[in-house]
């Protein structure tokens, strides 16, 4: 089973990852983080392929797929 982890820290909530992920498993919280950006959280991991369109598509680096 494939894992999705998202740095909070490094996340601008751009929402990019959002739009990539095809089965629609990442949104954004309703938490601030550090940079006062609301970030990317994964739901449901249990349903990620492990696709990893939404590590190559993040602008900021702050995702990574475990597969």
């Amino acid at each position: 089973m494939a894992r999705i982890e998202i740095d909070e820290s490094r996340c601008k909530g751009c929402g990019i990852c959002t739009i990539a992920c095809p089965k629609k498993l990442i949104t954004l919280c309703d938490k601030v983080n550090i940079q006062g950006y609301t970030p990317a959280e994964a739901l449901n991991q249990e349903q990620c392929t492990g696709c990893a369109l939404c590590a190559e598509i993040c602008p900021d680096v702050a995702i990574i797929v475990f597969k």
